[in-house]
């Protein structure tokens, strides 16, 4: 796999809830750490998602913001 995004993290797949239009993915990137994910149930079926399969969390952002009370 070939991308340009920098930030790329792999997990294991946690869960997968999914509904009509979106599905929200949990990956496991560690022990207590975790990365949600909503995208689209055609993209969950296309990529065969499964619990327990070994995937990435890529991320590709211009800006990353922070903010505090």
């Amino acid at each position: 796999m070939k991308i340009s995004a920098r930030n790329i993290i792999s997990g294991k797949v946690k869960s997968i809830k999914r509904g009509p239009i979106s599905a929200v993915v949990t990956l496991q990137i560690a022990p207590g750490i975790e990365i949600v994910s909503s995208i689209t149930a055609d993209s969950a079926a296309a990529l065969g998602l499964k619990k327990g399969q070994a995937a990435y969390a890529i991320i590709k952002a211009s800006s990353v913001m922070i903010g505090t009370e």
